[in-house]
C-alpha cells in the first residue's frame, strides 16, 4: 500500500511539472505569437515536434525574442501536434462560420 501511494504522488508531481511546463508555453505563445497572429492560424496547424520546431526557428529568425522557447515548443506539440484532431469551426444558426 506504502509503495503505491508513494507511486501516485510521484505520477502527481510529474504531472503538476508537465502542465507548469505548458502553461509557461501558453503564456508564451501570447507574449510573442499573437502580436502577429490570430489563434486561429496557429491553432489550426497541426505540425510534428520537427515541424513545430522549425516554424519557431523562422520566427526567431525574423526578429521573434523566446523567454521560453522550449515551453512553447512542448506546449504547441501537446496541444497542436500532428496527432490531434482538428477543432471544427463553429457554426451559427444560419450556417455560417461564427
Amino acid at each position: 500500500m506504502r509503495t503505491l501511494i508513494v507511486t501516485a504522488m510521484a505520477a502527481a508531481c510529474l504531472w503538476a511539472a508537465d502542465q507548469a511546463t505548458l502553461d509557461k508555453g501558453k503564456k508564451e505563445e501570447q507574449r510573442v505569437c499573437m502580436p502577429c497572429h490570430s489563434l486561429r492560424l496557429i491553432h489550426s496547424q497541426r505540425l510534428s515536434r520537427a515541424g513545430w520546431g522549425r516554424e519557431l526557428d523562422k520566427m526567431g529568425g525574423w526578429g521573434t525574442k523566446y523567454n521560453e522557447r522550449d515551453a512553447l515548443l512542448e506546449y504547441l506539440v501537446a496541444t497542436y501536434g500532428d496527432d490531434k484532431p482538428v477543432t471544427p469551426p463553429v457554426i451559427s444558426t444560419d450556417g455560417r462560420s461564427k
